[in-house]
């Protein structure tokens, strides 16, 4: 398929795209800083931009087969890059024709928050991680109201541990034996997954071990 990647330099988004190549997706990676990049460039198209510029979004994204955002800023920054710049994606895909999105959100979002640990549901959260769920539940809001065909994807405490190729998914559920943390590996798996699955079309699922 024709990919296009928001995000692409964060931990998630360089799995996400380092997966993509081993499945032989052609793939345009959108960035701020291109030289963030890991891995072979040559392997795939470069497009430096700002997600918050509206035209140079929707230029990337023309012709695209589907699109995949991991956008994300450190939990404590003020800013709108994921709200905003997913606004600027969605608007994009109805302009363009383009239909299947799959965007990184976060476990404890929405329905999920009831998964959460204790610790992150009555101090991380509250205190440190306020800032970031604020912003998730408007990409998520955004995302919900859009036309595309969507898939909300709500991992545990992201890891840089090597992939264990078995995970678990669903929806929101009370289970103490889920463990709210996976190796960001294993979530590039799960979202690379859903392109050619319909299983959690419209829908959120969360991932983890």
């Amino acid at each position: 398929m024709k990919l296009v990647i928001f995000g692409a330099t964060g931990g998630s988004g360089r799995q996400i795209v380092a997966k993509a190549l081993t499945l032989g997706h052609e793939i345009r990676v959108f960035a701020r800083d291109p030289a963030k990049l890991n891995g072979s460039r040559q392997h795939f198209q470069v497009l430096p931009g700002d997600v918050l510029d509206a035209s140079a979004v929707g230029q990337a994204i023309e012709g695209a087969d589907a699109v995949i955002s991991a956008l994300g800023t450190p939990a404590t920054t003020k800013n709108t890059v994921r709200s905003q710049g997913t606004q600027n994606i969605l608007s994009a895909m109805e302009k363009t024709g383009v239909q299947r999105f799959i965007c990184l959100s976060s476990m404890g979002i929405g329905d999920s928050r009831m998964m959460l640990p204790l610790h992150y549901k009555y101090l991380l959260v509250p205190l440190l991680l306020k800032q970031g769920f604020v912003e998730h539940e408007l990409q998520e809001t955004a995302v919900r109201q859009s036309r595309t065909q969507w898939t909300i994807v709500r991992p545990g405490e992201l890891t840089d541990k090597a992939p264990r190729g078995i995970y678990r998914h669903g929806l929101p559920v009370l289970d103490k034996t889920i463990k709210a943390r996976i190796a960001r590996a294993d979530v590039a798996d799960f979202v690379l997954r859903q392109l050619d699955n319909d299983r959690y079309l419209q829908q959120a699922p969360w991932v983890s071990y």
